[in-house]
């Protein structure tokens, strides 16, 4: 984004913002069944696991140098789009269908 008249750091914190997840499911054995509990993540884990989602569907990406892929990975973390902003909204469809055991959190 040569031409934007954004700071390259906002645009990082933005693109971060956007893969960030609020809510993931942690599995629970409870009367010998076992359910995916959807529970809010804490705030250090989730810029760690924004980051290493960004990371890892960069390596995954095709291109020459890992600069360029984790460049385009950002860019289309920025716009909503790509493998990270997908695992996201994928933690949370997964939170949301598991919605009914939330009371087994503890």
């Amino acid at each position: 984004m040569k031409d934007s008249e954004q700071a390259p750091i906002d645009i990082w914190k933005k693109a971060l913002e956007n893969v960030t997840p609020q809510v993931e499911v942690k599995s629970r054995r409870v009367g010998g069944a076992n359910f995916q509990v959807p529970m809010e993540v804490r705030p250090e884990r989730k810029v760690s696991l924004s980051m290493k989602n960004m990371i890892l569907f960069a390596r995954k990406r095709s291109g020459h140098s890992m600069a360029e892929k984790l460049a385009a990975e950002i860019m289309a973390a920025y716009n909503n789009e790509g493998a990270a902003f997908k695992r996201k909204e994928d933690m949370h469809r997964m939170a949301e269908a598991n919605r009914a055991f939330a009371h087994f959190r503890f």
